[in-house]
């Protein structure tokens, strides 16, 4: 029997069921080949699949669980949540308790509202930023994937860049029209979009690191003068961080590189792997959200008490047990054997890496943008991704994302993924 008959089994009746046979486009593993695994379970660092695979897992839920799968901690304060029911639609304590976790731990949130998704996150902050300014035009950046929001799907990373379709059918063209796309780390179109549209941008929106084209860091002073520029124009400067949110510090990128934005759009690992999303700031802003103020914005599961109840936990293990440390030292040891193996072999590869988070770029010069990452040798990565896949290390399926570090990588994890990916480079 095919060693994957069960996962080819289960997509088959998933693709007569559910578009394309999967409830998030780039689990399809439409762009490196080949049909996806369904996980069985999950536990520490590793996946075991429907066909009993063990996997030592880089993707971690695509970031929530930056304390491993099914960690002792968090399933107990669900199992404790649990036993007060599923949802109330009222309000809860641990809503309350996870507020003064977020002001207290994000710099730049005085306040905060929970929703359900990150998506909803920076929807809202888009909405929130439009009625507090009482402008119509935002900012976003080529590649940076904030949700799939009608006004920021254009230029998006993530699954849609892997699908080669940037821009989504069903999008109005008076929403894109909106939506000014300038090229991450270029100065000087972000200058130029200012002064073409004077008084008329309501919102900056950007992953200060982003994080769905790959891995791409900010050159020296950048975000600076993001900050800078907003302040000037009068424009709100929001930092999409449900990715690097308490991944990279406690306080995101945002407490690494001493900048405050306006809004904060959070997510991922205050959900402690269930669903989840938030958005903070500047009070005066907040306050604009109803029922004190004009901006519209609910959602019946929002603030839910097991979600609540996990991202707790979550939070509270990073505040007592400082992981960042440790992550810096199995993320250097992961980039460095990826570079060594790239170098004997004669391949250019380039591996960003800040903590926990890293990405495997096959290309000449370090990526700095969009245009950048796209124009790395995919080939060559999705080669590096299948010979993991068969030696028992998964990958994210898109070369166009960014690969997580938990703390229940060991160093045993490490040292065996990095003979596997080693190996891979050298089989290319």
């Amino acid at each position: 029997m095919d060693s994957q008959q069960i996962s080819t089994d289960l997509f088959a009746r998933a693709q007569q069921l559910i578009p394309g046979g999967v409830n998030s486009p780039v689990r399809a593993f439409r762009s490196v080949g080949g049909a996806p695994f369904f996980t069985q379970s999950a536990n520490g660092a590793h996946l075991t699949t429907a066909d009993g695979t063990d996997l030592i897992d880089f993707v971690c839920t695509w970031g929530p669980a930056i304390h491993g799968h099914n960690d002792p901690d968090v399933r107990a304060a669900i199992a404790k949540a649990l036993e007060n029911g599923t949802s109330f639609g009222t309000p809860n304590p641990y809503e309350v308790e996870m507020a003064e976790l977020i002001v207290e731990m994000v710099p730049s949130v005085e306040k905060v509202r929970m929703c359900n998704s990150g998506t909803e996150a920076t929807m809202s902050s888009i909405r929130l930023a439009r009625g507090y300014t009482g402008r119509d035009k935002i900012i976003k950046f080529a590649g940076c994937f904030h949700g799939h929001v009608d006004s920021l799907l254009v230029k998006a990373g993530s699954g849609a860049l892997t699908l080669g379709n940037p821009d989504s059918a069903g999008i109005p063209a008076s929403f894109a029209a909106e939506t000014i796309v300038v090229d991450y780390n270029d100065p000087e179109g972000v200058r130029a979009a200012f002064e073409q549209h004077p008084e008329q941008i309501a919102a900056l929106i950007v992953e200060p690191y982003p994080a769905n084209c790959g891995l791409i860091l900010p050159d020296k002073g950048f975000l600076e003068l993001l900050r800078s520029l907003c302040t000037e124009h009068g424009t709100v400067l929001i930092f999409d961080e449900v990715m690097t949110g308490f991944r990279l510090a406690k306080g995101g990128v945002q407490e690494l590189v001493d900048i405050t934005p306006d809004i904060t759009a959070l997510g991922k690992i205050i959900g402690g792997g269930l669903p989840v999303g938030a958005f903070g700031g500047k009070a005066e802003i907040m306050d604009y959200l109803a029922p004190l103020g004009p901006v519209y914005q609910a959602g019946t599961l929002s603030g839910n008490p097991l979600a609540m109840a996990a991202g707790i936990a979550a939070l509270t293990k990073l505040k007592t047990d400082n992981p960042y440390p440790l992550f810096d030292t199995l993320g250097s040891t992961i980039r460095t054997a990826l570079l060594d193996a790239a170098q004997t072999k004669g391949l250019p590869l380039q591996v960003p890496q800040v903590g926990s988070m890293f990405a495997v770029f096959f290309s000449e010069e370090p990526v700095r943008n969009y245009d950048d990452a796209i124009a790395s040798t995919t080939s060559h990565f999705n080669k590096l991704f299948n010979y993991a896949l068969e030696h028992g290390v998964y990958l994210p399926p898109s070369a166009y994302e960014t690969c997580f570090i938990c703390t229940a990588h060991n160093g045993a994890d490490i040292e065996r993924a990095a003979e596997i990916l080693a190996a891979g480079i050298a089989s290319i």
